[in-house]
């Protein structure tokens, strides 16, 4: 999520949650806190007014929380980090510190006026009221500002570790985590709950969002692809909970040095990490390892389509086809009819394969050798006039029911004689083919020839080789070894596929 995007969405939801916090005070004026709070003044013989006495100071101390986090989370924090306007900002927040505090304590001597007789001396009384309320703003700040600061670590955090997709999901995880833990902190800070309350609150979630980075990102990666069991998982991350139980416990000291608020703490704790955290980072791995395994699968056939697109247009090559009715012309000329219809029947089988085979997933190994022979066939009537090629072939009959997917090992025989050939120099091509078992032996030996400057191959890069290539790791990845070799004259492929 982008800077600006989240900014929308934290100003979003802040006026959001304002404005359903004054809906809801206005609503419950008439309820159960106005009925308590009534009744605290009747107590002590004070008149009570629902406005002045609830509703107004209420809608000040709301007022004052939103502000707060507007002007400490979108402009004074960020300002202090970029070590921009360094004076200002700090003449701001010491105005913004007096102004809330100010505010929320004369607030507080309306909503609890009611105190002021309990106390010997009215200026004591006073005195506690405003430090309350300067307590309280200042407690404000401190969590919005501990709130802008564990985001901007966050960010930093991702900036400088993983791929851009990875670290994206981590801060939408790290977000939703910390949006969840702030927006239940307002909502405990707006119901006066206690700083045990608060301390809590705040201990057990921010453990809890720790707990699921690390388990989805760390801890599941590693597990899951050895098959380790749901048991191990969770055996670490009670370790983990109890790892974080040693720092958990000293923060709650240091803030409240109680012995039931660190007691309280763990009872929370050590439930909400194991059957709460645990159970959600291992759905969350699951799915999104389902979903990215639907993803990866959608790619990979999308890739097996434009891999056998791209293939069967670089197999459309009128220069061979033109060569190939010029040699069967000439042969027609020279001999009897008997070479040319071996050679028309040759290249009818080819045409024909092309046509109805090629477009099947997979096929018989034996057909596909049938094609490759007739392709050497044609390529040998071409070249049988010139003593200077040598074309020798060991391909094994294929009598098992192995099959292969279309059109894999043409590539290399079309490259050997596009490349390996030349009617003016001593030329050889040397192809074996075998089978062991399951596994398939393809190896091609070709010499290699400059083209002339006005052959119209020279120019042509080809994606015959490249495209093989893609299609070999879409179609048997973990299932072939491509040794390629080439030196200023010859040229070698060793190709073994586990069929």
């Amino acid at each position: 999520m982008k800077l600006k995007e989240l900014q929308k969405t934290e100003f979003w939801i802040s006026t959001i949650l304002y404005v359903f916090a004054v809906l809801m005070l206005i609503t419950a004026a008439g309820g159960r806190f106005y009925n308590e709070n009534y009744y605290n003044f009747r107590g002590e013989h004070l008149n009570y007014s629902l406005f002045s006495n609830y509703l107004a100071p209420e809608l000040f101390r709301y007022s004052i929380l939103y502000f707060n986090f507007l002007f400490l989370n979108f402009y004074i924090v960020p300002s202090f980090l970029k070590k921009e306007n360094i004076v200002l900002n700090a003449l701001l927040t010491f105005v913004i510190l007096v102004g809330s505090g100010l505010t929320i304590s004369i607030c507080k001597t309306y909503t609890e006026a009611y105190t002021l007789v309990q106390y010997n001396d009215v200026q004591d009384a006073y005195n506690r009221l405003f430090f309350d309320g300067f307590t309280y703003e200042l407690w404000v700040m401190v969590i919005v500002t501990a709130y802008v600061l564990l985001k901007e670590f966050i960010n930093y955090f991702m900036a400088n570790k993983h791929d851009k997709a990875y670290k994206n999901q981590m801060k939408i995880d790290a977000g939703f985590g910390i949006a969840f833990w702030f927006i239940g902190l307002m909502l405990w800070v707006a119901s006066h709950a206690g700083i045990d309350i608060v301390v809590l609150w705040t201990l057990i979630i921010l453990s809890s969002i720790a707990i699921v980075i690390y388990a989805l990102y760390y801890l599941l990666p590693e597990l899951y692809p050895k098959n380790r069991k749901f048991s191990a998982f969770f055996g670490q991350l009670f370790v983990a909970a109890i790892l974080m139980a040693v720092p958990i416990s000293l923060i709650a000291f240091l803030l409240r040095p109680r012995g039931e608020v660190i007691a309280i703490t763990l009872l929370f704790h050590f439930p909400v990490q194991l059957l709460l955290s645990a159970p959600l980072a291992w759905f969350l791995y699951k799915r999104r390892l389902a979903n990215s395994t639907e993803l990866t699968t959608l790619k990979t056939e999308l890739g097996k389509s434009d891999a056998n697109l791209s293939f069967l247009k670089s197999q459309i090559n009128p220069h061979f086809l033109f060569n190939a009715l010029n040699t069967l012309y000439g042969t027609a000329l020279q001999e009897n009819a008997e070479r040319t219809g071996e050679g028309i029947q040759k290249l009818g089988d080819m045409m024909r394969f092309m046509l109805h085979e090629n477009v099947q997933d997979k096929i018989s190994l034996t057909r596909d050798v049938d094609y490759l022979e007739n392709y050497i066939a044609l390529q040998k009537l071409r070249t049988s006039r010139s003593a200077n090629i040598v074309i020798e072939t060991q391909i094994e009959e294929q009598l098992n029911n192995l099959q292969i997917t279309p059109m894999l090992l043409i590539p290399f025989v079309e490259n050997a004689f596009k490349h390996g050939i030349s009617l003016q120099y001593p030329s050889h091509i040397k192809i074996t083919l075998q089978t062991k078992g399951s596994t398939l032996y393809f190896d091609v030996h070709n010499s290699i020839h400059l083209k002339a400057d006005n052959d119209p191959e020279k120019l042509k890069s080809g994606i015959g080789l490249v495209n093989v290539k893609q299609r070999l790791a879409l179609l048997y990845p973990n299932r072939h070894e491509l040794i390629i070799r080439e030196s200023a004259k010859e040229f070698f492929i060793h190709l073994t596929i586990q069929l």
